[in-house]
C-alpha cells in the first residue's frame, strides 16, 4: 500500500438531498497516468472539487500519501504536494510569463530555490521566447499552458487537471498531449476531460463515472469495450426496452 498517493473511500456529495457523488471509492498509485470521463451531470467536476477542497464532502474520506486532506483548504492541500490545474486559467495578467511561474516556485521551494525551477519549467512548456510578456496579452492556449507551467513549478507529487484542453486548437491539444505525457514521467496525474480523442492518445488507465457512481475502470481499451458504457456515454448503441 505504499505506492497509494490517493485514496478516497465512501466519498458523498449531497446538493439539496440529491447525490452528485454517490459512494465513491477511488485509488491511485504512483505514477499513473488516470483519466476521469463520464457524461455531463456525471459527477466529474464535484468529483474534482471534492478532492482539491472546493467542496467538502457530505460522507467519506481522502487521504494523499497517508495523509487525511478530506477537510484542508485548497491552499492547505497544494502546501502538502498536490498541484491543481482549473478548466479556467487562474493567471496574474499583469504578470510575466516567468513572473507568474516564479510566484508558484516561491509558494513551496521559497525565493532562492525558484529561479531555476522557471528556467527549466518554461523550456517544458515551450514559452521560454515569451518569458517577459505579459500573460494578460496571450492567446487562449499560451494562457492554459503558464498555468500548467505554474503547476510544474510546485513541482508537487500529484497533479489535477480539469480539462486542461478546454477551448484549444486541435494542434494545441495535440502539444498539451505531449506535454502531459512527459509529465507523467515524473508526476502521478489525475486528468478529468470531456474529449476523447484527447484521452484516447495520453490513458494509461480510465475511471468512468455516470450519476455520481463509479460506472467502470480499467484500459481505454476495456472501457471502450464495455457495452455499457457505450450505452451512458459513448452512444454506440441504445438500451432495449419492453
Amino acid at each position: 500500500m505504499n505506492d497509494v498517493v490517493l485514496q478516497a473511500r465512501g466519498l458523498v456529495k449531497e446538493f439539496g438531498g440529491l447525490r452528485a457523488v454517490n459512494s465513491v471509492d477511488f485509488t491511485l498509485r504512483r505514477g499513473e497516468l488516470r483519466c476521469v470521463i463520464g457524461p455531463n451531470g456525471g459527477g466529474k467536476s464535484t468529483l474534482f472539487k471534492l478532492l482539491t477542497g472546493q467542496l467538502k464532502p457530505t460522507a467519506g474520506t481522502i487521504q494523499f500519501k497517508g495523509l487525511d486532506v478530506t477537510r484542508l483548504h485548497p491552499h492547505e492541500i497544494a502546501r502538502a504536494g498536490i498541484g491543481i490545474k482549473f478548466q479556467v486559467p487562474r493567471v496574474y495578467d499583469a504578470l510575466s510569463v516567468a513572473e507568474n511561474l516564479w510566484l508558484s516556485a516561491r509558494f513551496r521551494h521559497g525565493a532562492t530555490g525558484a529561479g531555476p525551477i522557471v528556467d527549466r519549467v518554461l523550456a517544458e512548456i515551450s514559452l521560454a521566447e515569451r518569458r517577459a510578456s505579459l500573460v494578460g496579452y496571450l492567446s487562449h492556449g499560451d494562457r492554459q499552458w503558464v498555468e500548467i507551467g505554474m503547476v510544474l513549478a510546485s513541482e508537487p507529487d500529484l497533479i489535477l487537471l480539469d480539462e486542461p484542453t478546454a477551448g484549444m486548437t486541435h494542434a494545441e491539444a495535440r502539444r498539451t498531449a505531449d506535454l502531459v505525457r512527459e509529465i507523467n514521467r515524473r508526476a502521478t496525474l489525475i486528468v478529468v476531460e470531456h474529449d476523447m480523442d484527447f484521452v484516447r492518445s495520453i490513458a494509461r488507465y480510465v475511471t468512468v463515472l455516470h450519476r455520481g457512481a463509479v460506472l467502470a475502470e480499467g484500459t481505454m481499451e476495456q472501457i471502450r469495450a464495455n457495452d455499457v458504457v457505450r450505452d451512458v456515454y459513448l452512444g454506440k448503441r441504445q438500451h432495449a426496452r419492453g
